[in-house]
C-alpha cells in the first residue's frame, strides 16, 4: 500500500520529465483554464441547467395548472403573443421573467407602475431606463398596442420589448446567457428557469 501512495505521489513529476518544462507548462495553464471555465459556468447556472431539463422552446408548450392559477389571462395571451416574434423563445420563460421582476405586474414595489428602482428599471418587467440598469427600453422598446404610444409601463408594450431584448441577446440558441444578460446573476438565471419549468405541462413522450 505504502508504495502505490508512494508511486502515485511521484506520477506528476514522472510525467513532467517525459514531456519537459515547456510541454509540463502548457498542461498546468490548459488545467487552470479548466478548472476556471468550469468555476465560470457554474456561478452562471449553465452546469445546473445542463443536469435537468430545461423548459420547452417555442410558443406552443401548454400553460401548466400552476401557470393558470398564477398568471393573469391578460399577462399569459400576452406573454404568448410575443414570443411568437422570437422562434425558440418560450412564453413560459418570459412569462417566468415576468413573475420575478414584478410578479406580472402585482408586486408594490418601486419602479413597477411610476418611476423606477434605485437602479433605474421600470415596468412590470423592469426595463431598464437608465443608471445602472441601462437604456434597454429606449433600444428596444415595442407598440405592442399600435396606438403609436409607447409606455414602459403599460404590459402591452413592456413584455414584447422584453422579448425583443431576450432575443437580440441569444435566447433562441443561449437561453442561460440571454437571462444573465437581462439580469446578471445566476440565482437569477436558475430562478427563472425553474419557473418556467413549472409553468409548463410536462410534455409526454409516446410510447413506442
Amino acid at each position: 500500500m505504502l508504495t502505490l501512495a508512494v508511486w502515485v505521489l511521484l506520477l506528476p513529476f514522472r510525467v513532467a520529465a517525459r514531456l519537459g518544462l515547456r510541454r509540463s507548462l502548457l498542461v498546468v495553464c490548459l488545467l487552470v483554464l479548466g478548472v476556471t471555465v468550469y468555476g465560470v459556468a457554474g456561478d452562471l447556472g449553465l452546469l445546473a441547467a445542463a443536469d435537468r431539463p430545461g423548459p420547452a422552446q417555442g410558443p406552443m408548450a401548454r400553460p401548466s395548472l400552476a401557470a393558470r392559477a398564477d398568471i393573469p389571462p391578460d399577462y399569459l395571451l400576452l406573454y404568448q403573443r410575443a414570443v411568437r416574434s422570437c422562434p425558440g423563445l418560450s412564453w413560459a420563460v418570459l412569462a417566468a421573467v415576468g413573475k420575478v421582476e414584478s410578479d406580472h405586474g402585482r408586486a408594490q414595489l418601486p419602479g413597477v407602475r411610476s418611476g423606477a428602482n434605485p437602479a433605474g428599471a421600470a415596468g412590470p418587467m423592469q426595463l431598464g431606463i437608465g443608471g445602472r440598469a441601462g437604456p434597454t427600453w429606449q433600444h428596444y422598446q415595442v407598440d405592442g398596442n399600435h396606438d403609436d404610444h409607447r409606455s414602459v409601463y403599460d404590459p402591452a408594450d413592456a413584455i414584447p420589448t422584453a422579448a425583443r431584448k431576450l432575443c437580440h441577446d441569444g435566447a433562441s440558441w443561449d437561453l442561460p446567457g440571454a437571462l444573465y444578460a437581462y439580469n446578471h446573476s445566476g440565482s437569477y438565471v436558475r430562478q427563472v428557469l425553474a419557473i418556467a419549468r413549472r409553468y409548463q405541462t410536462p410534455v409526454r413522450r409516446s410510447a413506442g
